[in-house]
């Protein structure tokens, strides 16, 4: 046990080396520069906005409008002249929102008859702020739309409420998941379930991507310094150096995962983005309908996680043995990260449930693909599914790691090398 401590200690301090360590902060700094950058441009966004309105009517309901628009957050740079003069001086400023409210607004208003408002957006570039003013001035546009409506109904109909003139139809939304049912928005459940799962395939895509990268560059420099021959001479037996370099690999991803993480969360809480907040309003329906996860359901989603990277890392071990150095190590890699990205953008756009059988066969037949739909699996009661997904991954570990221990035990860990041209392996 002694031995292998220091044979894992001596793998570990070969994989954090200083590019790694330089990459990592990299990540944090990078995404801490990112959150400001985005809370700078909300803050922006939230901030008095300077507009312009051009006023050619001089009515009671457009004064309103440009009232509404100063209670909106907006200063407003009242304008005189003719509309193509205004247009042509805001174009030459930096300004970039015109309102122009044409004479004879507030008579074709007042008499419930069509009128329009024009909105001359000048764009200069892409920013939140740019795109609010011109949302904001549309919701109070829509809103003096829904007053006026209103006072119309009330005219000619004053014994009727308008809300019920207008929508005499509501509709009440129930959400049904296995014998559970509440009553909410589809939209809001599947939205929230989407939000939440949203973090948890790039842990998983991060920590397979960046342990396999690890042990297949580690084995092929060994190889190409020829400190494998060394390692090899040691009285350790072979399955203890396997153990060791792929132990060593998922320790050290888990970290470079962790960092990566934090520097997410950084990301969000910098940029005032509150997932749990947003989301709120689902939890008590997520509730009712069991679409939570219970201690026994994160243990099924580790086992079925640790099994798959124990493949990966198998799988990688084999490929880096065929490396003949650092640069084939590195194409070595893009059969891993493809394997991956395959389920990691199903998962996103897609449900494994309700697709062709061909399909689901084609995508489950991935050993990477089962955690990515381990989740929705055990919200959904698809345990099945799961059991079925974590027995298969533990038939390919199992028959990896065989094969893996098979190749160190013997010298073709040595001689193994992939042959692009001949398109084969020689031993």
């Amino acid at each position: 046990m002694k031995k292998f401590s220091h044979l894992l200690i001596k793998e570990i301090k070969e994989l954090i080396n200083k590019q790694l360590v330089i990459s990592l902060v990299f990540i944090l700094v990078i995404f801490n520069f990112i959150g400001n950058v985005t809370r700078t441009e909300i803050k922006k966004a939230m901030a008095k906005q300077k507009i312009a309105v051009l006023d050619q009517d001089q009515s009671e309901i457009s004064r309103n409008i440009i009232g509404a628009l100063n209670m909106a957050n907006f200063i407003i740079e009242e304008k005189t002249g003719e509309k193509e003069n205004v247009v042509q001086e805001i174009r030459n400023s930096n300004l970039d929102l015109l309102v122009v409210i044409p004479q004879g607004f507030g008579q074709l208003a007042s008499s419930f008859q069509p009128a329009e408002v024009e909105t001359y957006s000048f764009l200069r570039g892409v920013s939140i702020a740019g795109r609010s003013k011109s949302e904001v001035v549309k919701a109070l546009l829509n809103s003096t739309n829904e007053y006026l409506s209103n006072q119309y109904l009330k005219k000619k109909i004053p014994d009727a409420d308008p809300k019920l003139l207008k929508a005499p139809i509501k509709n009440r939304e129930f959400v049904v998941v296995r014998d559970r049912q509440a009553e909410g928005s589809s939209g809001l459940v599947i939205g929230s379930l989407t939000a939440q799962g949203f973090i948890l395939p790039i842990i998983l895509l991060y920590i397979v991507i960046w342990s396999t990268q690890m042990v297949i560059t580690a084995i092929a420099m060994e190889k190409q310094n020829k400190t494998l021959e060394t390692l090899l001479t040691v009285p350790i037996s072979r399955g203890s150096i396997v153990a060791a370099k792929m132990l060593s690999a998922g320790l050290v991803g888990l970290l470079a995962a962790g960092i990566y993480m934090v520097g997410f969360r950084n990301f969000f809480s910098i940029s005032n983005i509150d997932v749990s907040n947003a989301l709120g309003g689902a939890t008590p329906i997520l509730k009712q309908l069991g679409l939570t996860i219970n201690t026994q359901g994160y243990i099924l989603f580790g086992v079925s996680l640790f099994l798959t990277i124990l493949f990966a890392l198998a799988l990688a071990t084999i490929l880096g043995v065929l490396a003949e150095d650092y640069r084939t190590a590195q194409s070595l890699t893009m059969p891993i990260v493809f394997l991956v990205l395959v389920p990691y953008f199903i998962s996103l756009f897609a449900d494994i449930n309700t697709m062709s059988l061909p399909a689901k066969i084609l995508v489950l037949a991935i050993p990477f693909s089962h955690p990515f739909f381990a989740m929705q699996n055990i919200m959904f009661g698809h345990m099945n599914m799961l059991w079925l997904g974590i027995a298969y991954n533990f038939l390919f570990v199992a028959v990896m790691l065989w094969w893996t221990t098979r190749i160190f035990a013997t010298d073709r860990v040595l001689t193994m090398k992939l042959k692009w041209r001949k398109k084969k392996v020689v031993l």
